[in-house]
Protein backbone atom coordinates (compact mmCIF):
# COMPACT_ATOMS: atom_id res chain seq x y z
CA UNK A 1 0.00 0.00 0.00
CA UNK A 2 1.59 3.20 -1.06
CA UNK A 3 1.32 6.31 1.29
CA UNK A 4 -0.81 8.34 -1.27
CA UNK A 5 -3.53 5.63 0.10
CA UNK A 6 -3.56 6.85 3.81
CA UNK A 7 -6.39 8.06 5.23
CA UNK A 8 -6.46 11.02 8.01
CA UNK A 9 -7.79 9.17 11.59
CA UNK A 10 -9.79 10.73 14.00
CA UNK A 11 -6.59 10.17 16.36
CA UNK A 12 -6.41 7.72 19.64
CA UNK A 13 -9.18 9.68 21.16
CA UNK A 14 -9.39 6.79 24.08
CA UNK A 15 -5.89 8.61 25.58
CA UNK A 16 -7.03 12.03 24.76
CA UNK A 17 -5.33 12.63 21.35
CA UNK A 18 -7.22 13.31 18.62
CA UNK A 19 -6.37 14.30 14.66
CA UNK A 20 -8.20 18.03 13.90
CA UNK A 21 -8.09 19.53 10.73
CA UNK A 22 -8.33 23.17 10.71
CA UNK A 23 -10.88 24.98 8.92
CA UNK A 24 -11.09 28.70 10.33
CA UNK A 25 -7.96 30.79 11.80
CA UNK A 26 -9.01 32.65 15.39
CA UNK A 27 -10.11 36.31 14.19
CA UNK A 28 -11.64 34.78 10.98
CA UNK A 29 -15.00 36.35 9.77
CA UNK A 30 -14.55 33.83 7.00
CA UNK A 31 -17.52 31.04 7.51
CA UNK A 32 -14.70 28.20 5.63
CA UNK A 33 -16.03 24.58 5.51
CA UNK A 34 -15.14 21.56 4.64
CA UNK A 35 -16.58 19.98 1.46
CA UNK A 36 -16.55 16.32 1.70
CA UNK A 37 -18.00 15.70 -1.63
CA UNK A 38 -15.63 17.85 -3.34
CA UNK A 39 -12.59 17.30 -1.00
CA UNK A 40 -12.10 20.98 -0.30
CA UNK A 41 -12.46 23.89 1.32
CA UNK A 42 -15.18 26.18 0.86
CA UNK A 43 -15.92 29.68 2.09
CA UNK A 44 -19.61 29.24 2.62
CA UNK A 45 -20.16 32.48 3.84
CA UNK A 46 -18.71 36.01 5.63
CA UNK A 47 -20.15 36.71 8.45
CA UNK A 48 -20.22 40.15 10.28
CA UNK A 49 -16.76 41.71 11.16
CA UNK A 50 -18.21 41.44 15.50
CA UNK A 51 -18.94 37.85 14.85
CA UNK A 52 -14.78 36.62 13.96
CA UNK A 53 -14.05 33.53 15.48
CA UNK A 54 -12.49 33.52 19.21
CA UNK A 55 -10.40 30.63 18.52
CA UNK A 56 -9.53 28.42 15.66
CA UNK A 57 -12.30 26.06 14.54
CA UNK A 58 -12.08 22.89 12.64
CA UNK A 59 -13.40 19.07 12.56
CA UNK A 60 -11.75 15.95 13.91
CA UNK A 61 -11.58 13.56 11.01
CA UNK A 62 -13.60 10.51 10.03
CA UNK A 63 -16.61 11.42 12.92
CA UNK A 64 -20.29 12.96 11.96
CA UNK A 65 -21.79 15.04 14.54
CA UNK A 66 -25.89 14.36 14.81
CA UNK A 67 -25.99 17.60 12.57
CA UNK A 68 -24.27 15.27 9.62
CA UNK A 69 -21.22 17.11 9.54
CA UNK A 70 -17.76 16.52 11.02
CA UNK A 71 -17.34 16.80 14.65
CA UNK A 72 -16.40 19.91 15.17
CA UNK A 73 -13.80 21.44 17.03
CA UNK A 74 -12.63 24.98 18.52
CA UNK A 75 -8.75 24.88 19.42
CA UNK A 76 -7.05 27.29 21.72
CA UNK A 77 -3.36 28.42 20.71
CA UNK A 78 -1.88 31.86 21.36
CA UNK A 79 -1.63 32.66 17.66
CA UNK A 80 -4.17 31.76 14.87
CA UNK A 81 -3.53 28.90 12.56
CA UNK A 82 -3.99 28.46 8.73
CA UNK A 83 -6.78 26.99 7.04
CA UNK A 84 -6.09 23.18 5.86
CA UNK A 85 -3.41 21.92 8.38
CA UNK A 86 -3.96 19.23 10.86
CA UNK A 87 -2.47 18.67 14.52
CA UNK A 88 -2.38 16.08 16.76
CA UNK A 89 -4.67 17.91 19.68
CA UNK A 90 -4.86 17.12 23.09
CA UNK A 91 -8.67 16.92 24.30
CA UNK A 92 -9.86 19.16 27.64
CA UNK A 93 -13.45 19.49 27.73
CA UNK A 94 -16.64 19.74 25.18
CA UNK A 95 -19.25 22.39 24.64
CA UNK A 96 -22.60 21.19 24.69
CA UNK A 97 -24.22 23.06 21.36
CA UNK A 98 -27.86 23.51 19.57
CA UNK A 99 -28.00 25.39 16.24
CA UNK A 100 -31.31 25.06 15.00
CA UNK A 101 -32.80 22.76 16.54
CA UNK A 102 -29.59 20.28 15.93
CA UNK A 103 -27.15 18.87 17.82
CA UNK A 104 -23.67 20.54 17.22
CA UNK A 105 -21.18 19.76 20.01
CA UNK A 106 -17.49 21.62 19.89
CA UNK A 107 -14.83 19.38 21.66
CA UNK A 108 -12.45 21.39 23.06
CA UNK A 109 -8.78 21.01 22.01
CA UNK A 110 -5.12 22.56 22.42
CA UNK A 111 -2.11 21.43 20.55
CA UNK A 112 -0.49 17.90 22.20
CA UNK A 113 2.94 19.44 22.05
CA UNK A 114 2.66 23.22 23.12
CA UNK A 115 6.24 24.09 24.28
CA UNK A 116 5.24 27.70 24.65
CA UNK A 117 2.69 27.02 27.29
CA UNK A 118 4.58 23.90 28.79
CA UNK A 119 1.37 21.67 28.36
CA UNK A 120 0.01 23.54 31.40
CA UNK A 121 -3.44 22.98 29.64
CA UNK A 122 -5.17 19.79 30.94
CA UNK A 123 -8.97 20.64 31.56
CA UNK A 124 -11.23 23.46 30.76
CA UNK A 125 -10.50 25.27 34.01
CA UNK A 126 -7.04 25.57 32.73
CA UNK A 127 -7.85 27.97 30.27
CA UNK A 128 -9.22 32.01 31.29
CA UNK A 129 -12.77 32.31 32.22
CA UNK A 130 -12.78 35.10 30.37
CA UNK A 131 -12.09 33.03 27.21
CA UNK A 132 -15.08 30.70 28.43
CA UNK A 133 -17.10 33.49 28.32
CA UNK A 134 -16.39 34.65 24.72
CA UNK A 135 -16.33 31.50 22.93
CA UNK A 136 -20.00 31.20 24.76
CA UNK A 137 -21.01 34.91 23.55
CA UNK A 138 -19.93 33.99 20.56
CA UNK A 139 -21.82 30.88 19.71
CA UNK A 140 -24.93 32.10 21.92
CA UNK A 141 -24.95 34.89 19.77
CA UNK A 142 -22.91 35.35 16.17
CA UNK A 143 -26.64 34.09 14.00
CA UNK A 144 -28.41 37.08 16.33
CA UNK A 145 -28.51 39.55 13.18
CA UNK A 146 -30.10 36.78 10.50
CA UNK A 147 -32.13 34.59 12.79
CA UNK A 148 -31.61 35.51 16.66
CA UNK A 149 -32.43 32.70 18.76
CA UNK A 150 -31.48 30.02 16.97
CA UNK A 151 -28.64 28.72 18.53
CA UNK A 152 -27.71 27.96 22.28
CA UNK A 153 -25.04 26.57 24.50
CA UNK A 154 -26.25 24.47 26.79
CA UNK A 155 -23.54 23.39 28.83
CA UNK A 156 -19.84 22.30 29.19
CA UNK A 157 -18.29 18.48 29.28
CA UNK A 158 -15.40 17.55 31.05
CA UNK A 159 -12.79 15.15 28.56
CA UNK A 160 -14.38 12.32 29.73
CA UNK A 161 -18.19 13.28 28.30
CA UNK A 162 -16.04 14.65 25.16
CA UNK A 163 -14.47 11.27 24.87
CA UNK A 164 -17.99 9.85 24.48
CA UNK A 165 -19.00 12.83 22.15
CA UNK A 166 -15.93 11.78 19.94
CA UNK A 167 -16.70 8.05 20.06
CA UNK A 168 -20.33 8.26 19.19
CA UNK A 169 -19.08 10.43 16.11
CA UNK A 170 -16.93 8.02 15.26
CA UNK A 171 -20.13 5.39 15.34
CA UNK A 172 -22.05 7.46 13.83
CA UNK A 173 -19.35 7.80 10.36
CA UNK A 174 -18.54 4.26 10.13
CA UNK A 175 -22.48 3.66 10.13
CA UNK A 176 -22.57 5.99 7.20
Amino acid sequence: MSDFNKILTPGDYNNGIVNVVVEIPEGSNHKIEWNRELAVFQLDRVEPEIFAKPTNYGFIPQTLDEDGDELDALIITDQPLTTGIFLEAKVIGVMKFVDDGEVDDKVVVVPADDRNTGDAIETLADLPKQLIKQIEFHFNHYKDLKKPGTTTVESWGDVEEAKKVIAESITRWNEM
